[in-house]
């Protein structure tokens, strides 16, 4: 039996590693990856690599062993994700795992946002296939706000269309750290947590901690949807990716990402990261 951590070597993925690696033997991990280079650094430290790839259902045939506890990381690929999970589930049902945690969406079936729509029938595959599962509904990552401090600060202003609406974000080790513990501990399968920040901000106020981070003027700009959706084409996204993410502000200006029902901090015995440690790092990276 084996922990088995799936999109090994993406962002959130190798995190989990990292953190599993604190309190269980190498060998007792398996990182599934596409690339085996990619995954040179974790071989090295003796964490077991298996290749296999979302989108090749035929690669996934022996990936899992009967008895592994595995986390499914959802697909990064807006719009083949339930086609690519369908494949890791099939997979996993016919391996006889003891175990399948999935990173889905926080709101699961209620979220009503174009990003969760794949996540919401994932879950359902998840439940149909009878396998004994924990569901992790994840919130949004603080770094997707950090990860693009520079056009922030080249303007002075977060633009978005998002209204009043707070956001109870996470760091990306906060949601890692939670994986781990469902992977490791006891008392989790058939749960759904619902993941989130201990505090739930705005984006004037996110602002204003950019602001006390940096020394420059930083203030939030609320815009129309069509507006904010024309300001990011204009920047260089695809049409596509510019509408979900005008969606998720909308869906922010609902309240859906404003949830602090205390999971995350259970799960991983502290506090979450703070939105002003998360900015105050990404700003020392530069």
């Amino acid at each position: 039996m084996s922990i088995v951590v799936t999109g090994a070597t993406g962002q959130l993925g190798r995190l989990v590693i990292e953190q599993l690696l604190t309190t269980v033997p190498a060998d007792g991990i398996a990182a599934v990856v596409r690339s085996k280079e990619k995954a040179a650094s974790l071989a090295a430290r003796g964490v077991e690599i298996r290749i296999a790839d979302y989108d090749r259902p035929e690669t996934l045939t022996d990936v899992f062993r009967a008895g592994d506890r595995v986390l499914l990381v959802s697909g990064s690929e807006i719009g083949r994700r339930v086609a690519q999970h369908t494949a890791v589930i099939a997979a996993a049902k016919a391996a006889g795992v003891a175990q399948l945690a999935y990173t889905g969406v926080l709101g699961g079936p209620d979220a009503d946002f174009q990003l969760a729509a794949e996540h919401k029938v994932t879950e359902q595959l998840i439940l149909d296939s009878e396998l004994p599962y924990t569901l992790l509904r994840n919130g949004w990552y603080t770094e997707n706000y950090t990860a693009n401090l520079a056009p922030v600060l080249e303007h002075g202003a977060v633009v978005a269309n998002a209204g009043d609406g707070r956001i109870a974000s996470a760091s990306r080790a906060d949601l890692a750290a939670a994986a781990a513990a469902v992977l490791t501990g006891e008392g989790h399968l058939g749960a759904a947590y619902e993941l989130s920040g201990d505090v739930a901000w705005s984006l004037a106020e996110y602002a204003a901690v950019v602001a006390a981070a940096t020394g420059k003027e930083v203030t939030y700009t609320n815009v129309p949807a069509a507006t904010h959706r024309e300001i990011l084409v204009g920047a260089g996204l695809p049409e596509g990716l510019a509408a979900i993410l005008v969606d998720v502000d909308e869906a922010i200006g609902r309240g859906l990402l404003a949830g602090t029902s205390g999971d995350l901090a259970r799960l991983i015995g502290r506090p979450t990261t703070p939105l002003a440690e998360t900015v105050a790092a990404a700003v020392s990276a530069g």
